[in-house]
């Protein structure tokens, strides 16, 4: 058992008591560097809780609704759906691992196609088979210290996941991993991705539901991509109106290391996509884009942290938001330029399209400088649909929801045209056709 402190932190009593119960069932239960990695997190989570509306990154996103939920444990094996229902989700012909409620699904994922110099394992395997090459990376890009709680409490549970690894100047193509939520569970997959020197991949994240159970999931992914690798990697979270999603993405760049990523989030009571990233070395690049669709009394939040802790390196950051009804929306960015970061250029800006009066979008760009030879800027809007372009168009014989429409998907398309591989873009733009058919109809999550 675990040692905790006599006082723990409010509404943490009973994730303890269902560490305590589920522990001897996880992924590599006796490996001592994995059981003190855990024990590490279930410590931390045990001394912070869920964080609150008084820690500054988290002022906007209230969690006491899901601190105080009671889900369900997921059983040893999840009923698995039949995969002809997943063709909306997956990438045709791409290697694929999925799994369902956390557990990975081998009869439904696609492995046999992967190219040499590039392994896609479960956590669970991984941990079986290969123990030892996992313990230098899992829990080091993304320790159970990070703030906020949420990854102690992952790095305690993870019972399953994704492990990639691509080997040094190996070109991994676009690989998948796609997480379905069917039950009211508590799940908190892990990913790991190691990307050795002048790799390259496209890695595309789906978050989807299978039904209307409000399950939560709390999934972490750490990603750390060695000296001239390129990654493209899109995240995509839509999972059901009633359920919770709590994400982290941790990233590292090492010297000339690219990344291109794209966020969605349209899915969920409440969700909170958070990226940073640590730009390790001189010549890296990082661009980061996304898109919030919500409606009802849905609550997303996408907030970033990129830190240049060397210099001449370059990030830029681009991130839209449309609401509907009585949702809302937070964007928070930050850029930290350290003090030896010379010769950085980091641009951010947020806008954000209104389309009802009752809707709210806050906005946080926020930069910290300590150098004095970088160019570095950032921005936020909000407005609301142009009444001359919604007047023209309805001049033209275009009905009013067809209009609106229309201007949505201008709104949004200079980002999804950018999205880094015409593959995965075809999922952004399913998830966006999807978004606007609803256009109209009133959808509040409960």
């Amino acid at each position: 058992m675990v040692q905790l402190k006599s006082v723990t932190a409010p509404a943490t009593g009973g994730w303890i008591a269902r560490y305590e119960a589920a522990r001897g069932a996880l992924a590599g239960v006796g490996l001592d560097w994995l059981d003190d990695l855990r024990a590490r997190g279930l410590r931390r989570f045990a001394e912070t809780g869920f964080p609150t509306t008084r820690v500054e990154a988290w002022k906007y996103t209230d969690l006491r609704r899901l601190a105080r939920n009671e889900f369900q444990p997921v059983p040893e094996m999840p009923v698995a759906p039949e995969r002809e229902t997943l063709a909306p989700l997956l990438l045709n012909g791409a290697p694929v691992a999925v799994f369902v409620d956390g557990r990975f699904a081998p009869t439904l994922s696609a492995l046999d196609s992967l190219p040499a110099g590039v392994r896609l394992d479960s956590l669970a395997a991984a941990l079986a088979d290969d123990p030892a090459a996992l313990e230098p990376h899992l829990g080091r890009i993304a320790p159970p210290e990070e703030p906020g709680g949420l990854v102690a409490l992952n790095t305690a549970f993870m019972a399953d996941g994704a492990v990639l690894r691509i080997d040094r100047g190996a070109a991994a193509g676009v690989i998948q991993v796609l997480h379905l939520a069917g039950g009211s569970h508590a799940v908190h997959p892990r990913l790991l991705v190691v990307a050795g020197e002048d790799s390259a991949v496209t890695l595309v994240e789906n978050f989807a539901g299978l039904g209307p159970a409000a399950g939560f999931t709390n999934a972490v992914t750490e990603i750390d991509a060695g000296a001239a690798a390129r990654i493209r990697h899109v995240r995509l979270q839509q999972e059901n109106s009633a359920s919770w999603h709590v994400g982290l993405t941790r990233l590292r760049l090492a010297r000339d290391a690219t990344y291109g990523g794209f966020v969605v989030s349209s899915g969920g009571r409440l969700a909170r996509t958070e990226i940073r990233v640590r730009i390790d070395g001189k010549g890296a690049r990082c661009a980061l884009d996304g898109i919030t669709l919500v409606r009802g009394r849905q609550h997303a939040d996408i907030t970033t942290d990129f830190e240049h802790a060397s210099g001449y390196a370059e990030s830029r950051q681009s991130f839209k938001a449309v609401l509907d009804d009585q949702s809302r929306s937070v964007f928070q960015g930050r850029i930290l330029v350290a003090p030896d970061a010379q010769r950085t250029d980091a641009h951010l800006i947020n806008r954000n399209l209104l389309l009802s009066r009752r809707a709210q979008a806050d906005s946080k760009p926020e930069l910290i400088i300590h150098a004095d030879d970088v160019k570095c800027s950032h921005g936020a809007t909000v407005g609301d649909l142009d009444r001359d372009a919604l007047f023209y168009l309805r001049t033209r014989g275009i009905d009013e929801i067809m209009a609106r429409g229309l201007l949505i998907e201008a709104f949004v398309r200079e980002l999804i045209d950018g999205v880094p591989d015409e593959v995965p873009r075809t999922l952004v733009e399913r998830t966006l056709a999807d978004w606007l058919s609803g256009l109209g109809r009133t959808k509040e999550a409960a």
